[in-house]
C-alpha cells in the first residue's frame, strides 16, 4: 500500500491569499463609501429611479411570463411602490420558490394587489422624466409592458466593468447574475440559495451598485454625447393578443 503525503498550502500562498483578500475588503469598503449619499445634492437624487419585478408562468407549458409584483425605490432605497399585481390569466407555474410569490398574493379576490394597468400607470409616472436603474431592465419592462427612453437606462447588467470577457480572444462580454456582483462589489448577499427574491431587495441592491459607479458612469455618458437619445417619456407598450 502506497504512502499518502498530506500536502499543505504552503505559506507564501497562504499570505498572497490573506493580501488578496484585505485587498478586496479595502476596495469593497471604498466602493460603499462611494455609495454613501449624503453628500448628493437631493436634485440629484431625485433624477434616480431603481424597479424590479417578479413574474409567474402561465400557458401550457409555463415559459411565458406574467407581471406578478411590481417594486420601486429612490435614490437612498426608499419604497416608492411595492405591490402583487394580480394576474388574469391562468397562472400555471407560480415560481414560489424563486418569486415569492403564492397564489393568494394574486388572485383577483385579493383588494391589496393592484390590477396591471393600474401598475403600468404608476410606475409610468413615476418614470416621467427620470432614470431608470436596474438590472436586466428588458425583462422587466416586459413585464410592464412600458418602454423607457434607451439613454435614461442605466442598466447594471449591461455596465461594461460589471460585466464578464468570454470566448476565446475575451473579446465577448456577457451580463452577470446581480446576487454574484452585490457580492463581490458590495460583500452583500442577496437572493440566497433556497430564499425567495424580493423584488425590492433587487431594486435596491441595483440602485447601491450604481451608485459606487455612478459619477464614472455618467461622465462616460457625457463624453458620448450627453447619455444617448434625446429623453422622451415613458409610454405603453401594446400587447400583443
Amino acid at each position: 500500500r502506497k504512502n499518502t503525503k498530506k500536502s499543505f498550502p504552503r505559506i507564501n500562498d497562504l499570505l498572497n491569499q490573506h493580501a488578496q483578500q484585505q485587498q478586496q475588503l479595502q476596495l469593497r469598503k471604498h466602493r460603499l463609501s462611494n455609495s454613501t449619499s449624503s453628500n448628493i445634492p437631493s436634485a440629484l437624487k431625485q433624477k434616480y429611479i431603481a424597479i424590479d419585478c417578479e413574474m409567474v408562468g402561465i400557458g401550457p407549458t409555463s415559459t411565458k411570463s406574467a407581471l406578478a409584483r411590481a417594486s420601486a425605490v429612490d435614490y437612498d432605497g426608499n419604497i416608492l411602490l411595492d405591490t402583487f399585481v394580480r394576474v388574469p390569466e391562468r397562472v400555471t407555474d407560480f415560481r414560489t420558490s424563486v418569486s415569492g410569490v403564492r397564489p393568494k398574493d394574486i388572485s383577483v379576490k385579493n383588494v391589496n394587489a393592484m390590477d396591471p394597468e393600474e401598475v403600468r400607470n404608476k410606475i409610468g409616472k413615476l418614470l416621467l422624466g427620470k432614470i431608470l436603474v436596474g438590472h436586466a431592465l428588458k425583462n422587466d419592462l416586459d413585464a410592464l409592458m412600458i418602454t423607457h427612453p434607451r439613454g435614461d437606462m442605466r442598466d447594471t447588467a449591461r455596465y461594461k466593468p460589471f460585466m464578464r470577457a468570454t470566448g476565446r480572444s475575451g473579446g465577448k462580454l456577457r451580463p452577470r447574475k446581480l446576487r454574484d456582483l452585490v457580492w463581490e462589489e458590495l460583500g452583500k448577499r442577496i437572493q440566497v440559495e433556497g430564499e425567495s427574491h424580493s423584488s425590492v431587495d433587487d431594486a435596491r441592491a441595483s440602485m447601491e451598485l450604481f451608485r459606487c459607479v455612478r459619477e464614472r458612469w455618467e461622465k462616460e455618458l457625457e463624453g458620448k454625447g450627453g447619455g444617448g437619445k434625446r429623453r422622451k417619456t415613458a409610454k405603453k407598450k401594446e400587447s400583443i393578443k
